[in-house]
Formats: C-alpha cells, sequence, structure tokens
C-alpha cells in the first residue's frame, strides 16, 4: 500500500471532509487551522535538514512514467481529480514536463548545475565556495484557470530547496493535492512530504491567506492585478513577491511577410491555439506599415482564414480554455460595437463570424489595445521607426513578439522589441510553443525562489577542499532496485540510447575484453568531468602552481586523454596536450622545455617513459607528483619514483570506467587502492563473490555501482568486474564520502589445474619477497601433457627469475601443490618491458594473457 493510499484510508480519500494535504496528510478545516498556526515551527523542522536534488528529480521522473502510461494505476487515481470536462492527456502533457530530462536541462539552464545546492569553488583557484541556497518557505498561490500550473509551482519550489505552501481556489478540485501526495509518495525518504503543504479555500478567507504569507520568504502570485493586490496585502517586508501576472503578446509582420500565406496560417495558428487565452497568444497584429488600406486589406485577409478554422471546443481542454462566461461574452460584444461605431469615423473597420465566434478588428491607431480573447483579433499599423516609442508605455505588461521577416529583419526587430520591453521573441505560428528551462515573464524561477551563497575559507587549511558539503554531511541518495546488470547488459542498453542523448561516443580500453562503447550526452559528460576535477583538487593537484603535461593515450575513441583535458580545462590547470607517444626523447624534452612538473598518464607508459629517459628527466629535476589512472602503481614502483626521480607525490587521478565515469578519488590521507567514492553521482554495494548479497563489513567483494546522474541510459546496480571491501571510520581528511579498497578484478584470479590462482598474489610476492619493482604479467598456455603458467617480470626491476620461482613456491601453497602434483608447469622469465602484453588502445598492461582458449 502506498503512502497516498494509506493516507486516503484514513482521511477519507481526501474528499470534501479532507480537502487539504499537510506533509503526507489529508486534512479537514479545523486541522489546518492548527497546523497554520504552528507554520513557522514545522518550515523550521523541515529546513533543518538538506533536500537533495536527486530526491526530487527520482520522485518527479517516476510520477512522469506514471502519467505518461494511460494504463498505470496512478493515472487513473488522478484521472478522477480532473476538472469537469478537462481532457485526461493533460496528465500526459504534465509528465512530459517532470521527467528528469527536462528537470534536468531546467537544473542547469537556471541554476548552472543539476545540483546547484552544493556548496562548490566558484573558481577551482580559489577557495571561494558558492551554491544556490533555498529562500525558506514559498507561499504559492494559484490560479483557478490551469490544472497544471499549481503542481509545477510547487517542484520549481521543491527543485530550489524550499518548503512550499500552496493556496488553491475553493472551485477547484483536489488534482493538485492528490498530484502531491502521489510524488510524496514516490519519495522513501519523505523528504518532499515534508516540503509540501497543499490548502483549498476562498481568497475571502483572509486569516488563513495571512497565516500562509505571514513567515514566507517569497510569495508567487498568479493571477491579474487584482489578484496580486489581494495578496500583497500580506506580505511581510524583505519577503519577494514574485509575480507570475497577466501579459500581452502581439506579432508583427513585414511588408514582405504579411502577404505570404504561410504567414497568415501560422498566424491563425497563434490565435486559435487555447483561444487565446495563455500569455502568449497574440491579441494585436501590427504591420509594418503607415498605410491604412493595407491594414484594412490585411486583417480581411486574416479574417478568410479564422473563417475557414474548425470551430473553438467550448469544454474545458488540456489548454485550460472553454467558452466565453456571461462576462467574457460581455466584453465581447460591447468590444465589437464600438468598434464598430468607430467605422463610421474611418478609424476602423470589423470583420466577423456571424455568429461570434471570431472578429478580427482592424484600426488605424498604434497603441496597444488588449483584445476580449476568443479569436478576438486587432490588426494595427506600427511602422518600426515608432515601435519603441509605441510599445514602451505598456513594458510592465508585455511578454511575447511574434515576428514574420527577412532573416535581417528578425535580427533587427528582435534587439527593438526587446528594448520597448517584450520578455521573449519567437517566430509567427510558434508563439504558444516553449522549451525546457525557458525563463518566464522574463525571469528565471528558479533563481527567484533561490539565493546565492558564498564562503571564503583559508586558502591553506582548504587547499585540497572543493566542496564544503563533503566535510558537513553524507550525501543521501535513492536506494538502488532492480536486477544486477552485467556488461552486456550495458552494451544492450547503450545500444538503445536515444538519439538526442547520444552526443559523445567513446569505447573502453579493451583490455578485460572487447572494446565496448559508452554514449554520453554532453551534459553528462560535463557533469562527471566537474565531478573528477574535484576529485583531483582533493588527491593534491594545484590548478595555480601545477604545470601539467597529460600523457593520457588519445585516438580510436578512447577517452582518457581527452576526458583528463576536460577536467584540467575546469580547473583552469596548465596543460601540455602530448598525449602517450612512443618517442619518448621528444616527450621527455617537452616536458623539460616547458618546465611541466606534473605527469598524468598509465602506470605502464609512465614507467616507460621514466625509464628511457631517467638521465635526462633526473638532471631536469623538477617533477614533483605523478596522477596515473586506468592500472596501479605498487609500492616498490612508487618507492623508486620517489627515490630515483625524486617524485613527491603519487596518486591515482581517479577510479572510473568508460561507462559509468569516474566513480572514486584519493585524497591526501589516501594510499595504494583506497578511494572516496563519488557519492553525489553513484551508490555503491559490495556483494558477495558467489552469491548476490551484501559481503560483511570489512570483507572482499564485487564492486557494484548504480548512478544517478545520467541522462538518456539506465546504469543500475553494474557490476563493474572489480573486487573491492568498504574501508571503516571517518576518514582522517573530515569527509563523509564513504571509503573503499580496490582489490583487484574478477578477471585477475585464473582457474588453472584445477585452482584458482590470483595475480595480485604474485606481485606481492614478487614486491614483498623478492625485491621486484618493475611490471609483471602472467601468460597461461595449454601444454601437451599439462597447463603452463608463465610469470613474465619487467627485466629492468627484476631479479633472478629462478630466485622469483622459489619465492612463488614457497609463498603460495596452491600454486605450490600444483606444480608438485604435476599439474602445472612453472616458468618465470625476465623479458624488456616493451615486449609485454598491452592494450593497443589503451596501453594498459593485460595482467593475465590467457592463450589456452
Amino acid at each position: 500500500m502506498t503512502e497516498t493510499k494509506a493516507a486516503n484510508d484514513r482521511h477519507g480519500s481526501g474528499d470534501g471532509a479532507a480537502p487539504h494535504y499537510w506533509q503526507g496528510t489529508f486534512i479537514g478545516d479545523e486541522e489546518a487551522g492548527r497546523h497554520l498556526a504552528d507554520l513557522p515551527a514545522a518550515v523550521e523542522a523541515a529546513l533543518a535538514t538538506v533536500l537533495e536534488t536527486e530526491t526530487v528529480l527520482a520522485a518527479c521522473d517516476a510520477l512522469a512514467t506514471a502519467l505518461r502510461d494511460p494504463a498505470h494505476p496512478v493515472r487513473a487515481r488522478l484521472a478522477a481529480h480532473l476538472p469537469e470536462g478537462e481532457d485526461p492527456a493533460v496528465l500526459a502533457e504534465l509528465g512530459s514536463l517532470l521527467g528528469r530530462r527536462e528537470l534536468t536541462r531546467k537544473l542547469r539552464r537556471e541554476l548552472g548545475s543539476a545540483t546547484p545546492g552544493r556548496l562548490n569553488r566558484a573558481d577551482p583557484r580559489e577557495t571561494v565556495y558558492e551554491a544556490w541556497a533555498p529562500v525558506g518557505l514559498v507561499a504559492h498561490i494559484a490560479p483557478g484557470n490551469a490544472a497544471t500550473v499549481a503542481p509545477l509551482s510547487i517542484v520549481e519550489g521543491l527543485l530550489a530547496g524550499n518548503v512550499n505552501i500552496l493556496k488553491t481556489s475553493s472551485a477547484d478540485t483536489l488534482l493538485t493535492q492528490h498530484l502531491m501526495a502521489e510524488l510524496a509518495a514516490l519519495d522513501p525518504s519523505g523528504a518532499l512530504a515534508g516540503r509540501i503543504v497543499v490548502l483549498r479555500f476562498p481568497s475571502s478567507r483572509q486569516e488563513w491567506l495571512r497565516l500562509m504569507c505571514a513567515p514566507a520568504d517569497a510569495v508567487a502570485v498568479w493571477g491579474g492585478e487584482g489578484a496580486v493586490e489581494g495578496v500583497a496585502a500580506h506580505v511581510p517586508s524583505g519577503c519577494r513577491l514574485v509575480e507570475w501576472g497577466h501579459r500581452i503578446s502581439f506579432a508583427y509582420l513585414t511588408g514582405d511577410a504579411w502577404s505570404d500565406a504561410g504567414t497568415l496560417d501560422a498566424l491563425a495558428d497563434d490565435v486559435c491555439l487555447h483561444e487565446q487565452q495563455a500569455c502568449s497568444s497574440p491579441q494585436v497584429v501590427y504591420l509594418d506599415t503607415e498605410d491604412e488600406g493595407e491594414v484594412f486589406a490585411f486583417a480581411e485577409r486574416l479574417a478568410a482564414v479564422l473563417a475557414a478554422r474548425p470551430p473553438a471546443v467550448t469544454t474545458a481542454s488540456a489548454g485550460g480554455a472553454g467558452g466565453p462566461d456571461p462576462a467574457e461574452e460581455a466584453e465581447l460584444t460591447t468590444t465589437e460595437l464600438v468598434a464598430r461605431l468607430e467605422e463610421h469615423l474611418g478609424l476602423t473597420r470589423v470583420f466577423a463570424a456571424p455568429d461570434g465566434s471570431w472578429r478580427v478588428m482592424a484600426d488605424t491607431r498604434s497603441p496597444l489595445t488588449a483584445s476580449p480573447l476568443h479569436r478576438s483579433v486587432w490588426v494595427k499599423p506600427l511602422p518600426r521607426k515608432r515601435l519603441i516609442a509605441t510599445l514602451r508605455p505598456m513594458r510592465r505588461y508585455l511578454q511575447t513578439a511574434g515576428l514574420a521577416g527577412s532573416r535581417t529583419d528578425i535580427a533587427e526587430l528582435s534587439r527593438t522589441a526587446l528594448a520597448a520591453g517584450v520578455t521573449r521573441v519567437t517566430p509567427v505560428g510558434a508563439m504558444l510553443e516553449s522549451y525546457a528551462g525557458e525563463p518566464h515573464d522574463g525571469v528565471y524561477a528558479l533563481q527567484r525562489y533561490s539565493r546565492r551563497v558564498a564562503v571564503q575559507a583559508d586558502p591553506a587549511r582548504f587547499a585540497t577542499t572543493s566542496c564544503l558539503d563533503d566535510l558537513a554531511r553524507p550525501v543521501v541518495l535513492p536506494q538502488p532496485a532492480g536486477p544486477l546488470l552485467g556488461k552486456e547488459d550495458v552494451q544492450e542498453s547503450a545500444r538503445q540510447v536515444a538519439r538526442a542523448d547520444a552526443e559523445l561516443y567513446f569505447r573502453s580500453g579493451g583490455s578485460t575484453g572487447a572494446p565496448a562503447l559508452s554514449i554520453f550526452s554532453y551534459d553528462d559528460y560535463d557533469t562527471q568531468m566537474h565531478a573528477a576535477a574535484r576529485g583531483l583538487l582533493a588527491a593534491g593537484y594545484d590548478p595555480v602552481g601545477d604545470r601539467t603535461a597529460n600523457l593520457f593515450y588519445c585516438g580510436g575513441m578512447y577517452g582518457s586523454f581527452i576526458s583528463f583535458f576536460s577536467v584540467l580545462e575546469r580547473l583552469g590547470g596548465v596543460q601540455l596536450p602530448l598525449s602517450a607517444g612512443p618517442d619518448h626523447r621528444a616527450t621527455a624534452r617537452a616536458i623539460i622545455d616547458h618546465g611541466a612538473d606534473t605527469l598524468f598518464g598509465m602506470p605502464s607508459y609512465l614507467w616507460q617513459l621514466l625509464h628511457a629517459e631517467a638521465d635526462a628527466l633526473r638532471a631536469y629535476g623538477g617533477l614533483r607528483k605523478v596522477f596515473y589512472g586506468g592500472e596501479h602503481f605498487t609500492q616498490e614502483q612508487q618507492r623508486t619514483l620517489k627515490d630515483t626521480f625524486g617524485i613527491e607525490a603519487v596518486r591515482s587521478i581517479t577510479y572510473g570506467s568508460t561507462d559509468l565515469g569516474p566513480l572514486g578519488y584519493q585524497c591526501t590521507e589516501s594510499s595504494g587502492g583506497v578511494h572516496h567514492l563519488h557519492a553525489d553521482l553513484h551508490t555503491m554495494e559490495i556483494l558477495d563473490l558467489a552469491e548476490d548479497r551484501p559481503v560483511a563489513p570489512g570483507e572482499t567483494g564485487r564492486l557494484v555501482f548504480t548512478t544517478h546522474a545520467r541522462r538518456g541510459q539506465h546504469l543500475g546496480r553494474y557490476v563493474i568486474g572489480d573486487l573491492g571491501r568498504e574501508v571503516p571510520g571517518r576518514c582522517p581528511c573530515g569527509r563523509h564520502a564513504p571509503r573503499f579498497e580496490l582489490r583487484g578484478r574478477t578477471g585477475d584470479v585464473m582457474r588453472v589445474a584445477t585452482y584458482f590462482l590470483n595475480h595480485r598474489r604474485f606481485l606481492a610476492l614478487a614486491e614483498e619477497r623478492g625485491g621486484h619493482r618493475g611490471e609483471l604479467q602472467i601468460r597461461l598456455d595449454a601444454a601437451d601433457a599439462r597447463e603452463r603458467l608463465t610469470v613474465r617480470v619487467e627485466r629492468a626491476g627484476a631479479t633472478d627469475p629462478e630466485r622469483l620461482r622459489e619465492v612463488f613456491l614457497a609463498g603460495y601453497p596452491e600454486l605450490r601443490s600444483a606444480v608438485t602434483e604435476r599439474l602445472l608447469d612453472l616458468v618465470v622469465e625476465a623479458v624488456d618491458g616493451a615486449s609485454l602484453d598491452r592494450s593497443p588502445t589503451s596501453g594498459k598492461l593485460l595482467a593475465v594473457v590467457d592463450a589456452r582458449r
């Protein structure tokens, strides 16, 4: 039973006896009155916890999916609360606005990020942290003529992190209350329910209106001047009054455009859609002329086009338009009669349907005149030289200008219309169209419901802190659910990514199998590069002082070089984009000539470069930091880098994968395979090696990741192929992000001669007991009598091969048993590093080469 249904069962399904929704529960008038008196305390309690943006996005996306499905029970429940005659398709339309894609785009456009509430560095080179914070409590006064406005207004308040209290008209149904209840039921944390209150009462109930507005930090009012004035009286000093009032829109046509039949049809579309009930509907058509005859002639042509249009729908529609009420009928009649009387003065000419269903009123006077709507259009002359002077007096009421003309005309007239006070310019025929994140009446709603806040911190103490929130609290994301996904499942998902989301293609290096395709939107890529940049700061990268040689592999759709180019770009760091090339001398020369002191790259490539050009680079003496990715430097290799080349810091640049992006990062307190989780992007599980259950704390298991900040491709519960264990306790660096230690890959475990052997065990024995400091690779072959395991070690860092063979047999009981039982031949050979098998795309060393297949 959902939370919503349980609440409905307890409170009469939110009917007339319980018309209010208060923080998860339907209540009646008496209880609502008591709660209103305690509203300040309720707001303070809700604001004491942070609302994660992902919580809002996940719940809205789930609701959107339900609303777009005609057979979904949620949609069926909500359809029962639609206004009489309202087309149920309005629910699908609402669902199209609540999807993750649309809301994420809105967040990025209006607040600059998909997680705008996190205190990240405004400039990576400074320890100044900025974020968008909620204003606190937003009171929404909803209109009575648009079913979707109220719930969307609350969602905007939630995206900004606010507590929201909304008033609907006493004549409205309980659609908004039940929509919000369904939304809250899709959030298991309960955070959304705690930030939503929806009340239904008449505007005459002034005491309730006062109690709503008194503790508010912003009051959003939808309606005309009368509605705004009635609410403004209750808005306390210092509280933002956000007016979403009535606006007037017009079309403006140049001479070439108005003679085009296509322009007339497009204009008629704008007039007839929603019967001019939208603020963006044209009420006046201006012609770029001073010739009255042209005005009258155009009006007659427009009238003929309107006469051919199907009649208006007189019941409520998805756009909220219905037939005129008695007051509107009176205004229509009066406006038309006055215009007809002025025909005798030569000022006007009226063209109207016999049944009064449409009218075109040509007027020789230019000043803007409001239309009585319902397919009633003024046509007026207005030379462009007088456009600003004529329209600017009405600038407070202007919204959309639909323009038709040449490309040059559109460019010039757009600037002129904006200068006159228009906030929105569209082509004629598209005046009522919109896009995700579009400003409304000249402002971004999310910015009106937010505050821009900043924290300045001591540069010495916060040099490696990229996000203050990491030190303050853990990120809480929705728990992963659903089946486990393997590599093939993810590849199939990639093949189904919609074209609109497939903007950037990468292929993996293929070190553990065939190269896999990964597809990203640019928004997702940007989110991940910013996350990787924050992780690099945590690892000790200094964007002000470090001079970096980017030595990752490039080409063949491999993403490492491009990704870290993007990371450095976002950090504002100095970069030499060299990439990993075979000419080690030229690479070393560039490092020395341009004063690079920091190296980015794969361990195997950096190891080869440093040893090939050891004399020159030691003489240079300027290398200080190495950040590596894709593989691991062993402890012995790191000791060599520090002792031989004077390198001070050797750390992981990131832990990630081509398909999931950055997963973890090291801080200055981390070493070896220990990383922090990018907890604002992913959740992590550690599952048993043989069963799909969590391991005990501290045990090694399969790493399973669910990414939340991704558009177009679902990557939930992805078994990435790596092994790891949880590192308990809070890190000494102070971050709350969980820590884990990488313990190799599932592919590093080999079944040989009936035994399971692990590459990491060979490497540890070679280093700890054999003194080996180079690379190590295992090759498996099928011989005639028995299998053969060859340990290939780099000659430059190897001890005597026979000595290493003795170390392996003495320290690895399973290996010793296999050899003793004559099930396996063990060979150790020293080779040049260049002869070891590597991935042709990424340059990674292949830990295990199984040639038995």
